[in-house]
């Protein structure tokens, strides 16, 4: 479902599930791992390990704003990589028209809710992918 310049934004807790959430979206883009949360090095670049897109993780907690996140050049990558963004709500919106935002809650019981953003997402038929997740539009 994903390809090279989609951008993924996920917000949530501490704990809610951000960085396995990637780890499974890397293991089904097959690209190179481990996959661990980049909060010290801001972003890694996971190289494919077949034909498909890199996938380009980056975390924006410490991040100021949009424009730290633009001196990360993030932007030449975008369309070559998958891109996710964990707490990128209110920072990454900028990097593309064309974006998923999940929402991730832990408590009491783990629920995702996914945003589609930009004529990407329009009309797609995404439910049967994330069975079980709230979608809205």
């Amino acid at each position: 479902m994903l390809r090279a310049g989609d951008l993924v934004i996920l917000t949530g807790g501490l704990g809610a599930g951000k960085t396995t959430l990637t780890q499974g979206i890397a293991e089904g883009l097959g690209v190179r791992g481990p996959i661990t949360s980049p909060t010290f090095v801001i972003a890694r670049v996971h190289p494919s390990l077949g034909s498909g897109p890199v996938l380009v993780h980056v975390d924006a907690y410490r991040l100021g704003g949009l424009e730290e996140l633009d001196d990360l050049d993030l932007d030449t990558d975008l369309d070559r990589a998958v891109t996710i963004v964990e707490w990128g709500q209110g920072v990454a919106e900028g990097l593309a028209e064309d974006r998923l935002e999940i929402v991730l809650d832990g408590d009491p019981v783990r629920t995702a809710t996914v945003h589609r953003h930009g004529p990407r997402w329009a009309g797609t038929e995404i439910e049967a992918a994330l069975a079980g997740l709230e979608v809205a539009s």
